[in-house]
């Protein structure tokens, strides 16, 4: 008799052991859900790592017109920044970075001529690459007391349907994408000619563009 209470509890138990793991084993991987405000300048989410045995291939993501690189074979390449940007096409969506990047070129240079402009997205793509500045072009470009457009951080809005504005989409695309070499090369700084900054004194001139002076 007390050998059949014992094994019946013996199996009371057993069964009870396999129900718990069961319960924790189905919750091992459950998460619940969240919402989690990403930065506008994020383009990617973080995901969890999925470990498979067998091998995996990436769907390669769809270009836009903003990820879409332009590119020319030697035969094809515009022998002017004019018949390039002619030939550059410009982004419909613009992301947040090169949403600055063209409202610096369309604010600060749009009555320059495309030279101008280009050296203007150069200045601050030169300044995004350095240690000394921001290390994005709205950080850049929202920087406290460096363009005189910016209004309490804010970039103010272009006027959307104007080809100023499409001018400055190109001359960003190109900038950002490399395609043609700025007369501003590795200038950080520049000021109109009208004015003569203290700080000019010590930089080195790079280049001289219509009413720019552009500096290192």
């Amino acid at each position: 008799m007390t050998r059949k209470r014992f094994a019946g509890a013996a199996a009371i138990a057993a069964g009870l052991a396999f129900t718990l793991a069961s319960a924790e084993s189905s919750g091992a991987f459950a998460q619940e859900g969240e919402t989690v405000a990403q930065p506008q300048a994020e383009l990617t989410d973080e995901t969890m790592p999925v470990f498979v045995s067998e091998e995996v291939v990436q769907p390669l993501p769809e270009e836009t017109d903003e990820t879409a690189r332009t590119e020319f074979s030697d035969e094809e390449r515009p022998a002017s920044l004019r018949e390039l940007v002619a030939e550059t096409r410009a982004p419909e969506a613009l992301s947040a970075e090169m949403e600055c990047l063209a409202g610096a070129v369309y604010f600060e240079s749009r009555g320059e001529p495309l030279a101008g402009q280009l050296a203007v997205a150069q200045v601050v793509i030169n300044r995004a690459d350095s240690r000394v500045f921001p290390s994005s072009y709205c950080g850049v470009v929202t920087q406290r007391a460096q363009f005189s457009f910016v209004k309490n951080g804010r970039i103010p809005r272009a006027r959307r349907n104007s080809a100023a504005w499409e001018r400055a989409r190109k001359i960003a695309r190109i900038a950002h994408e490399g395609l043609w070499e700025s007369k501003a090369a590795d200038s950080l700084y520049f000021h109109a000619r009208y004015v003569k900054p203290r700080w000019s004194r010590t930089k080195q001139a790079r280049a001289t563009i219509n009413t720019h002076i552009f500096y290192r």
